[in-house]
């Protein structure tokens, strides 16, 4: 009998990539660094390089590509796992490139009358979204990913299941958006009915949890609180399911009923997540109560949003104010 073949280098890393469980968007990301990787070096298997191409490979992304220092970390990143974890192949020296030091810049945040009128400007369902964004302080993915589980009307909070950090935390439900909400669900619902009338309906569940619960992707309390208006097909399983919403449509949704607003401030979704931090200090709540419903781990990553609290450049008035002409 003879042997299967091996499997080819990518798909090998694909596979480690999931038993390691990592997000699909960290496996195809560091998919495709190896694969420049290789071609920079024009197609020379990696078990044949090391540390000086490494070391090459990164400075031509940092002088002539001219990437952040985020993605050069990236890079390195998928690098190490390409050696450690689908080689298991020890690098001949340690890669004398030090980790990139991502530059120190204050996150942009709209007061509250902003913030207000970008929400107002955003269509349907996304609007549903930014106050979801900017009540409860959720970044963008989590707020996509919501189960109908996760939302409790009796004690107003969202549970945050497997946030940044792979934790569990939870956050405010603001009251004004507990009608918009219910109103949500119960058209999510009748989605989900139809799905289930036509032999569909299951959604995905993580970490094996399909094979634990059979039926529990049929689940009303499993399915998606933001589902897809169309079916999609996992690129994983290749199982054809109604996801979440994309988080592509939300950021566009965003960026235009911004401009609608005339905001003149660069606005993403996560700066809502942002402007919810700056005040609720603003309105007085202790920097550990916001770390809490942020999910920091370090209170030093909270405590950016004290350098952008609007009391005048840290509470300083300014000497032309002061000693004002006569």
């Amino acid at each position: 009998m003879t042997a299967p073949p091996a499997k080819k280098l990518l798909d090998q890393a694909r596979e480690r990539a999931r038993l390691k469980h990592y997000a699909l968007r960290t496996e195809e990301a560091y998919i495709g660094w190896i694969r420049r990787f290789i071609l920079f070096h024009n197609k020379r298997h990696p078990a044949e390089m090391g540390a000086a191409e490494i070391e090459a490979f990164l400075a031509h992304l940092a002088v002539y590509d001219h990437v952040a220092p985020s993605t050069q970390n990236q890079a390195l990143a998928a690098l190490l796992f390409l050696y450690r974890d689908v080689l298991n192949q020890e690098l001949d020296r340690p890669v004398n490139v030090p980790w990139a030091d991502r530059p120190k810049k204050l996150p942009t945040v709209l007061t509250p009358a902003e913030a207000l009128q970008v929400i107002s400007c955003l269509p349907g369902i996304y609007q549903l979204i930014g106050k979801l964004l900017y009540g409860s302080g959720l970044r963008l993915m989590e707020c996509l990913r919501l189960r109908v589980k996760d939302v409790d009307f009796g004690q107003n909070l969202i549970l945050v299941r497997d946030g940044k950090g792979a934790k569990d935390r939870i956050t405010v439900l603001p009251q004004t958006a507990v009608t918009p909400l219910q109103e949500q669900l119960q058209r999510a619902r009748q989605w989900h009915a139809r799905d289930l009338e036509q032999g569909l309906g299951a959604v995905y569940l993580p970490y094996a949890l399909e094979r634990k619960y059979p039926n529990a992707n049929r689940d009303w309390l499993w399915q998606y609180v933001f589902p897809a208006d169309r079916l999609s097909t996992d690129p994983r399983s290749g199982v054809q399911r109604r996801h979440h919403l994309h988080e592509n449509s939300v950021q566009k949704a965003v960026h235009k009923a911004a401009k609608l607003a005339g905001v003149p401030k660069r606005v993403s979704p996560h700066t809502f997540r942002h402007s919810f931090a700056t005040h609720l200090l603003q309105n007085g709540y202790d920097i550990r109560t916001v770390q809490e419903l942020l999910g920091h781990a370090d209170v030093k990553t909270t405590m950016i949003y004290t350098h952008v609290l609007n009391q005048g450049g840290l509470a300083v008035r300014s000497p032309l104010d002061v000693n004002r002409y006569p």
